[in-house]
């Protein structure tokens, strides 16, 4: 740790601000691995003795990085590197497994869960008659607490009748059903965060986030889910492995 620390302090005869310093520095340690996801970091008084620099300034960059989205503030525990979700886009699982996998707790915080009648959209991706009734999900997922995507899905009601019968995982409930997807086509693209969708994940309107639009299909080839999750940049990482 104080290895760590040293190699932060700001060079008072640079032009730099001793606080941009301390931004620049402390972001390269992150992105190099120095600092791990969900650690802590030292507090304010910590940083700026041993650095030499005033807690003002030391404040001052850790307020930056929170913005940034590379460091999390926790009302009465302190500064942790913000955990980061990598997504491999060569596997279908689903979020919780995801975060179980990396020692994440997985949550859900239900804003609806209903059935009606098929839009343009869902007529389209799922390949639906006119009227067919679906279920559609909206909850925010959450990972240790902490805010990572906003999704909405939609199911033929054919294959979930009831959607309030979805507590946790909507694949392990599928599962239960016999009608999990067994494969899926992703689109992701970047988009800005409207004020709706801010309020929702907690970042500021216009904050980047990953908009995926995903079709789960069925072994006979039936399009079953049409999901659009909108991920928080500063959380979520998709990872692709290629060969040639």
């Amino acid at each position: 740790m104080l290895a760590q620390i040293e190699k932060l302090k700001p060079d008072g005869a640079s032009d730099t601000p001793l606080y941009l310093q301390l931004v620049n520095r402390l972001s390269e340690q992150i992105n190099g691995g120095v600092w791990q996801p969900d650690e802590a970091l030292p507090s304010e008084r910590i940083l700026a003795e041993s650095l030499e620099i005033s807690r003002v300034t030391a404040r001052k960059a850790i307020d930056v990085l929170c913005e940034r989205g590379m460091l999390i503030r926790k009302r009465g525990s302190g500064t942790y590197i913000t955990p980061k979700l990598e997504q491999p886009l060569s596997r279908l699982t689903n979020f919780s497994e995801e975060l179980r996998q990396r020692g994440f707790r997985p949550g859900s915080q239900w804003l609806l869960r209903e059935t009606g009648i098929a839009v343009a959209e869902e007529i389209l991706a799922l390949g639906l008659s006119p009227n067919t009734v679906v279920s559609r999900l909206k909850r925010l997922r959450t990972a240790d607490d902490v805010v990572m995507a906003i999704e909405t899905t939609t199911i033929p009601a054919l294959y979930l009748p009831d959607p309030k019968a979805v507590t946790d995982s909507l694949y392990v409930h599928l599962e239960t059903l016999g009608v999990a997807p067994v494969r899926a086509l992703q689109h992701i693209r970047a988009i800005n965060a409207s004020a709706d969708q801010a309020k929702l994940a907690d970042i500021k309107t216009g904050a980047a986030m990953l908009h995926i639009t995903r079709v789960g299909y069925l072994e006979n080839g039936a399009a079953i889910e049409l999901s659009h999750s909108y991920c928080r940049s500063d959380y979520y990482d998709f990872v692709a492995e290629l060969r040639r």
